[in-house]
């Protein structure tokens, strides 16, 4: 490749001119740079306002708008929530100028590696898990922000006690009191980022292509620090009144103006049954009962709502709004039966399902899906990296699915039944015959495509984690054979695996027949590790060959919905926007004919009122571009005839070559980028100083998918050698693809 520009994944015609271009590209960077400003401001003011000059801003702020319709509610929805949604507004639009798919750029390739924050793993061990610079510099931030918060706010509860003339006595439970207070406070601060990292399809994440799978671990980061500042905020509270014999009656207490107990003890509740068994043993081992209590996230917000009125309540509305915004899609799409296209089970026990999407469904090879089997559940939703590439077919998406808990096992037997079926066909009744029904929420996952954005990879694997690698490996052989614009030359998998069954998911990709000639286009190596078996067995070497039977699920079901907030930019911005400008007619509508008109001053009410100004916006105005949506969707993504029949075609002709295919000796080939190894685990500083001398002074996209320890052997062996590397080595660009909830 050249030094000059080079575009991936560009979909520009060639009608486009260069001017338009040029416009395009100065309004992103206007949009980028008023987005920039907007979010420092906002992030500053956050900073900033628990101190006096914060709180005499926020001051100010109020006496200028707190005149208008919306009073001092309005104000304090504008400075808090009003950033938020401002942003994603233009963020939406910014993505609808990019295109509906995200142009990558290959600027002047660097002679030198290049640094970068967001890839270099500062702690692998511990609490946080594998931890990037980027990331650690946001803990700190947010470190700083918290000792900076509880040291303002004593100082200025110390000031204003001087203001109260209370006995000694009655002064320390005045303290007490006040500091609870300020704990809330932070807590709602730490509140309003809460919900922002598990929207799955937010056009914020999508902004800074943070998938949703990363994500999870800021949410789970800000659930524990936010249930703690709000636990601290309850003792508080509890302990004064105690103290002063007034527990029970002050407990109980709902009152119209000023802040109502007992909803926020209801809340309190409801967060600390959430806290507790979002714990990680709990999460591990007893995920369903973490997944329903998780469901008190209603209780916890409504009864919040309550607790402190509307007035406060704006100031974590923003993110809260968004995150309807998403369930409400969600909901939507999930509530479509999806066809399962074919389904087949592996001798190692793995199943793969291929589901129908419709042909204008975008995703990338690192894409993941929620999928549900109504036959065994209709409330459990579990995650699944896609194993196949957007350039296999545009009819159908394929998921690994490795049994390792009860829904799984249950799935397993159920193919099972469908393979008898199958074999007595005749002898069954249609309301017998055994059915696969499912819906799907998704694709999710980055907006780009990142591993497309090297020239040089190594895919690391634990078991099923071998997944999105197949989707990774057929998306570069397809655009090396349709000689489309792909970066990778050079790809080095390692997978460990514990026994040599696992070997045939190997045949659910055949690399010779997606591209005959890819040993000439790209060096290609694949190091596999059985580490609980000291030698092969006897028909290890015929992995390779198999060409495991499918079944077709008989099923009245449709491709994927298109309903989801990855998909079409055009219309998650209308969704968006119709959203956020009927919550504000809502709003203005209920404060002319109904607040204002009858003079409601009951806080808990105001803040009920105002919940449900957020869904009713989000179920009426953004229902209603669903609906357009929805219909455009069907019409736009029509399965073509047979299409079914030529994926299933297409995938079984993977398996068994064409004659011209067959003319050649694929296994030797095969053979000739595969190296199976056992009774040893990867050794990754010897892999890595290896590269050394092979890849020399370049970037390389390191990808881990597997288990947490497995990402941390690979970070930790990742810092050393960034740390301590020459300038004629390679640097290495730590990326995590494993989903843990």
């Amino acid at each position: 490749m050249d030094d000059h520009e080079s575009p991936l994944l560009s979909k520009e015609s060639s009608s486009s001119s260069s001017s338009s271009s040029v416009v395009a590209s100065s309004f992103k960077w206007i949009l980028k740079v008023v987005m920039s400003v907007i979010f420092v401001a906002w992030v500053v003011f956050l900073f900033m306002y628990p101190g006096k000059l914060g709180d005499g801003f926020l001051t100010n702020w109020r006496a200028v708008s707190s005149n208008t319709l919306f009073g001092t509610t309005g104000s304090m929805f504008l400075i808090f929530s009003g950033p938020v949604l401002v942003i994603a507004v233009l963020a939406s639009l910014y993505l609808i100028i990019s295109g509906e798919e995200k142009v990558f750029t290959k600027k002047k390739i660097s002679k030198f590696p290049r640094f970068r924050l967001w890839t270099f793993p500062v702690l692998v061990d511990g609490p946080f898990g594998v931890v990037s610079a980027a990331e650690f510099l946001g803990i700190m931030i947010f470190s700083v922000f918290f000792l900076w918060a509880i040291y303002a706010y004593t100082m200025r509860d110390l000031d204003l006690l001087d203001l109260f003339h209370v006995l000694p006595k009655d002064r320390s439970m005045l303290l007490l009191e006040v500091t609870g207070l300020r704990f809330g406070m932070i807590g709602l601060l730490c509140m309003v980022f809460l919900f922002l990292p598990i929207s799955r399809g937010s056009i914020l994440l999508r902004l800074v292509d943070i998938p949703f799978e990363h994500a999870t671990k800021y949410h789970v980061w800000l659930g524990h620090i936010t249930m703690a500042f709000f636990s601290f905020h309850g003792l508080c509270y509890v302990v004064a009144w105690t103290v002063q014999g007034r527990l029970l009656e002050l407990i109980f207490e709902w009152k119209a103006t000023g802040i109502a107990v007992l909803p926020g003890v209801i809340s309190l509740v409801a967060g600390l049954l959430m806290w507790v068994t979002s714990l990680q043993y709990v999460r591990k081992h007893y995920f369903e009962l973490f997944f329903y209590t998780h469901q008190l996230y209603i209780v916890f917000v409504v009864f919040l709502a309550l607790h402190v009125g509307d007035y406060l309540f704006s100031i974590v509305a923003g993110g809260i709004f968004l995150f309807i915004l998403d369930r409400f899609l969600r909901f939507c799409q999930s509530r479509r039966t999806v066809d399962v296209i074919s389904a087949k089970s592996f001798p190692c026990g793995t199943l793969e399902l291929v589901l129908s999407k419709p042909p204008n469904m975008r995703y990338n090879a690192l894409s993941f899906v929620f999928l549900q089997v109504r036959e065994l559940s209709w409330l459990q939703w579990h995650p699944f990296s896609v194993s196949s590439s957007p350039l296999d077919g545009k009819h159908h998406i394929a998921v690994l699915i490795k049994v390792l808990g009860g829904w799984t096992a249950k799935l397993r037997d159920q193919l099972s039944k469908l393979y008898e079926a199958e074999n007595q066909d005749q002898l069954l009744s249609p309301l017998s015959y055994p059915k696969i029904t499912t819906c799907v929420e998704g694709p999710y996952g980055h907006e780009s495509p990142y591993h497309l954005a090297y020239e040089n990879l190594v895919l690391v694997a634990g078991g099923i984690g071998i997944s999105p690698f197949f989707a990774i490996i057929s998306d570069i052989l397809h655009r090396k054979r349709d000689g489309k614009a792909c970066l990778p030359k050079k790809v080095l998998v390692i997978w460990a695996i514990k026994n040599s069954d696992e070997l045939s998911l190997l045949s659910s990709i055949d690399i010779p027949s997606i591209c005959p000639s890819f040993s000439h286009k790209m060096n290609l190596e694949i190091n596999i590790y059985v580490t609980r078996q000291s030698e092969p067995l006897l028909e290890d070497g015929m992995v390779h060959k198999m060409a495991n039977p499918s079944v077709k699920p008989r099923s009245n079901g449709c491709p994927m919905s298109v309903l989801v907030g990855t998909g079409d930019n055009i219309w998650s911005g209308l969704y968006l926007v119709s959203s956020t400008i009927g919550f504000v007619l809502m709003i203005t509508l209920l404060d002319i004919f109904y607040i204002n008109k009858f003079n409601i001053t009951a806080w808990w009410y105001k803040g009920l009122l105002f919940v449900v100004c957020m869904v009713a916006s989000v179920l009426i105005f953004g229902g209603l571009v669903v609906v357009f949506w929805n219909l455009w969707g069907e019409k736009a993504g029509e399965v073509e005839p047979n299409g079914h029949d030529k994926v299933t075609m297409n995938r079984e002709e993977l398996h068994n070559p064409s004659k011209e295919l067959k003319g050649r000796d694929i296994e030797e080939d095969i053979q000739s980028f595969i190296t199976t190894r056992y009774g040893t685990r990867p050794d990754f500083k010897e892999i890595f100083e290896s590269l050394n001398g092979k890849w020399g002074s370049v970037d390389v996209g390191v990808i881990v998918c597997g288990p947490a320890s497995l990402q941390s052997t690979v970070a930790k062996e990742i810092r050393s050698h960034s740390i301590w590397r020459s300038t004629n080595h390679p640097l290495f660009h730590f990326n995590s693809h494993s989903f843990d909830l």
